[in-house]
């Protein structure tokens, strides 16, 4: 099967009731989705929960996970947020709690105001540290949503949109995006764990090992739907390590005693 019709059929794309299908091309909004790949994010101005102005560029420094959504949907939109926040729930158990941040954004910015994310929020039980619920203006949510290549239009009853689930890198520079409603937690973990564990050298050799043994050792396992930190790996290395230099060894003294 061509890849692009194997990713097409994972696209998560949801129609509105009473949408008209046509009204919505479904490639032209994956190219242009996935045309934000490598494209940085603007320090956007929203607004918080309690009505302050909020500057995207504030978390910059760490990975940021962005979900888009409008607070009038009462099916696919609550679901894509309680999915996500299983897999936040994995994601901050396998790299820790302060290792990325999260942001729900209300893009139906006439009617998902501060109070209506807050009160989103609550519904949903989301009370998690590095989580934040936003809204903005027509501008802000306008420009957003191009930087993350999220396309969403009005239909009889709601927003014909894309199921996408943006990652950002520490400098706000879009590097994975996730489709669908049912987001599978490596789907989300995996990005995650590449940009919070590959430490680049400059930070440190010692840093810079470690965050490469964490990158390799931490795997998902499916029995447990968790990820772990894999010992045996670690073994394996070190075992290998060990036999490689035997070898050296021998090799080294059978040419001495040649000479």
């Amino acid at each position: 099967m061509p890849k692009s019709i194997i990713v097409l059929l994972l696209l998560g794309f949801t129609a509105g009731p009473g949408a008209v299908a046509d009204d919505y091309d479904r490639e032209d909004a994956l190219a242009l989705s996935q045309a934000a790949l490598g494209q940085a994010v603007g320090n956007h101005v929203l607004r918080s929960t309690d009505g302050r102005a909020f500057e995207l560029a504030s978390l910059r420094g760490k990975p940021l996970v962005v979900s888009m959504i409008y607070t009038s949907c009462h099916h696919v939109c609550p679901t894509i947020t309680r999915n996500l926040g299983t897999a936040v729930d994995i994601a901050r158990e396998a790299l820790g709690d302060d290792a990325f941040s999260v942001i729900t954004v209300g893009f139906d910015w006439a009617t998902d105001t501060p109070e209506r994310m807050r009160l989103y929020a609550a519904e949903r039980r989301i009370e998690v540290s590095n989580w934040r619920f936003l809204s903005g203006d027509a501008t802000s949510i306008s420009a957003l949503s191009r930087d993350l290549g999220f396309q969403f239009y009005p239909s009889p009853k709601g927003f014909d949109h894309l199921t996408q689930t943006s990652v950002l890198d520490g400098d706000g520079v879009v590097y994975r995006q996730i489709y669908g409603v049912d987001i599978d937690p490596p789907s989300l973990v995996e990005p995650l764990k590449e940009l919070v564990f590959d430490t680049p050298r400059e930070a440190g050799v010692i840093e810079h090992w470690v965050g490469k043994f964490k990158l390799f050792c931490t795997v998902y396992d499916p029995n447990s739907g968790r990820y772990k930190f894999d010992y045996s790996i670690v073994m394996t290395i070190f075992v290998g390590i060990l036999c490689l230099t035997a070898i050296a060894i021998f090799i080294l003294r059978e040419w001495r005693r040649e000479r």
